[in-house]
């Protein structure tokens, strides 16, 4: 049978609902796109069930990659340095060693919403002064393992001495998964997903010594989708965000408005969740988004700042160019009640996080650095006092 173009675009479609949904609504997606094919290649039984274990082989032909062919993944690790990372090394504390490793265990976290497991790294070495938190929220297909490798933020925890909260998605909860940013009750405070994210940051930061106003959240893909929502959700629990490939909060309320929203459309543009997104930020926002992203449409990126720009009082715009990595335009943004984003579009890039290790999946090696950008970024805004 003969891929003509329709085919292949359904076939790139139920990549992307395996992405955001499983492998039983690709199977849906695959069963329609065969039926439309059949009677021009015959030899397919349209009513014939097709198990969803078959899927993720359809789904990794030459079409739909697993790992998208636009990311970088035989660059070296080290990324070019950003022009703005003043980050310097931060002192060891008493007790700790240089290059010492610091401590990743795995625990579990339940509450009224249900439960989920996360791993947690503390930096090596005792600290007396109260550390920061960053939750990083993996995309789908991930997991904290992957996330951590793909990130390197356990190497900027040794670094500056904050703590790394990975919260897990099980494929119980997201066959893929992901997380559910796009169901009504994963994108309310005291629900779902959002409840247990929460959840477990006020136990770490109960059980760790954490300065509960330096709590921070970020996420790749649906990650950065669910990162969107916590900061909007608990603004008093979050002091920032950073969205890294994502969309913002109330972009989709079921399935056919996330795929819409994730091809560039406005999605769940007549949920309550969508009306939310379009008020007054309370909290700064760092965004990464690559012009070339095929996954998720970078028309995102502008969106989650586009409430920032509304009652902006400052803004600035510079363009980078980078010799070994990617040209860059860096958009910062203030608005009159003085709340701060960033806008970082990175050209050429697609859907992978920036200045990522090449050993973790959905990364590009060649920066710019977003996980030292969103740290730098992060600790200049704690809570105010």
């Amino acid at each position: 049978m003969k891929m003509n173009d329709a085919f292949l675009a359904s076939m790139r479609e139920a990549m992307q609902l395996l992405q955001t949904a499983g492998p039983m609504e690709a199977t849906e997606a695959i069963q329609r796109a065969l039926r439309q094919q059949s009677p021009m290649g015959g030899g397919f039984d349209s009513a014939a069930p097709m198990p969803a274990q078959v899927v993720e082989r359809l789904l990794t032909h030459e079409w739909a990659q697993a790992r998208p062919a636009d990311v970088v993944s035989d660059v070296p690790d080290a990324a070019p340095a950003s022009s703005r990372n003043p980050l310097p090394p931060r002192p060891h504390s008493a007790g700790s060693a240089p290059g010492k490793a610091g401590q990743f265990s795995q625990r579990t976290f339940a509450n009224q919403a249900g439960s989920r497991a996360y791993k947690l790294y503390v930096p090596a070495g005792r600290r007396t002064e109260p550390m920061p938190l960053v939750v990083m929220l993996h995309g789908c297909t991930q997991d904290a393992d992957d996330f951590a490798a793909g990130t390197q933020m356990n190497t900027l925890a040794d670094q500056h001495g904050f703590v790394v909260l990975y919260p897990i998605q099980a494929t119980e909860n997201n066959p893929s998964k992901c997380w559910n940013w796009f169901r009504p009750g994963d994108q309310r405070a005291g629900t779902g997903e959002p409840s247990i994210i929460a959840g477990m940051a006020r136990e770490v930061i109960a059980t760790h010594g954490i300065d509960a106003r330096r709590v921070y959240v970020a996420g790749l893909s649906a990650g950065g989708a669910m990162a969107a929502v916590l900061v909007q959700c608990y603004p008093e629990l979050f002091a920032a965000a950073g969205v890294h490939s994502g969309l913002p909060a109330g972009a989709a309320h079921d399935l056919p408005s996330a795929l819409g929203a994730m091809k560039g459309g406005k999605g769940g543009g007549r949920s309550k969740a969508n009306a939310a997104s379009s008020t007054p930020p309370g909290r700064p926002m760092i965004v990464f988004h690559g012009d070339a992203d095929h996954t998720v449409h970078p028309s995102n990126g502008s969106r989650l700042v586009a409430p920032f720009e509304k009652g902006q009082a400052r803004q600035e715009r510079e363009r980078k160019t980078v010799a070994a990595g990617h040209d860059y335009t860096r958009h910062g943004i203030t608005t009159h009640a003085g709340v701060d984003a960033e806008y970082w579009i990175i050209h050429g890039a697609g859907h992978a996080w920036a200045g990522g290790a090449h050993h973790g999946t959905y990364t590009d090696p060649k920066g710019p650095d977003a996980s030292a950008e969103m740290l730098r970024f992060f600790l200049a805004h704690p809570l105010p006092a």
